[in-house]
């Protein structure tokens, strides 16, 4: 530990501290149960530092690790340093990680429960569904093998008795889909409770998947939309 971290990081670290506090004010977590990490390059990456308020948080409390598991800074990464690890190593597509112990989720997730395709919107995590991993004691290599199991295809998934993985690009995606899960747990445990919840079929998740694609996209292709011109006709204009 006594090789210094890379300067010129002072934004990806201070990425962090902003991401972990917006996890508290979404309500996506409660005191310093959460935890967020942001690819650096290839084979290092930023995590938030273990059991520190978030508020207290400055730049140099944010410690660098590398795939080998080895970290450098003044204060000891997130318990949960290997599945940030291991998420890193297994998913290029992934540019940053936020754990959650958010409330509906977390819910779902102690009864083991993952979230079906009881709402199109599932989709935007990835899949047909949300898997959610069987239980295993924080912070262990176990734990992580389970979570790398349970996101395969999917870039979120429950932890049983536990919490809330997301990932994303960056972390304005990550964060963005951590919220969605969240009010999909909601949904969805409200919707238990009603019972009868109705799941769309995979065929049906397929097509929405496809259309996800596009989602968003200002020059997505439709056929059966037309373009007028970015200003409003004449007709128009004095209504």
């Amino acid at each position: 530990m006594n090789e210094p971290a890379p300067l010129g990081d002072e934004r990806l670290r201070e990425a962090v501290i902003a991401a972990c506090r917006e996890l508290t004010r979404r309500g996506l977590t409660y005191g310093t149960s959460g935890n967020v990490s942001i690819r650096r390059d290839e084979w290092r990456f930023f995590v938030s530092p273990t059991g520190m308020p978030y508020e207290e948080q400055e730049p140099a409390d944010v410690p660098l690790m590398d795939l080998d598991g080895r970290w450098f800074g003044c204060r000891r990464p997130s318990s949960e340093w290997r599945f940030h690890r291991d998420i890193y190593d297994a998913r290029d597509d992934v540019g940053a990680i936020v754990h959650t112990h958010s409330r509906h989720a977390g819910a779902l997730a102690c009864t083991g429960r993952g979230i079906p395709a009881f709402h199109y919107m599932v989709a935007v995590a990835g899949g047909v569904d949300i898997r959610c991993a069987p239980y295993h004691t924080f912070g262990t290599q176990e734990l992580s093998d389970a979570a790398i199991t349970a996101l395969e295809g999917r870039r979120a998934c429950l932890l049983a008795n536990h919490g809330v993985i997301a990932v994303g690009a960056d972390l304005a995606a990550a964060l963005a889909l951590a919220g969605e899960v969240e009010y999909l747990a909601a949904q969805y445990a409200e919707a238990l409770a009603l019972g009868g919840v109705r799941v769309l079929d995979e065929a049906e998740m397929r097509r929405v998947l496809e259309k996800f694609r596009t989602y968003g996209k200002q020059d997505a292709a439709d056929p059966d939309l037309a373009f007028g011109g970015s200003a409003l006709p004449d007709a128009l204009r004095e209504l």
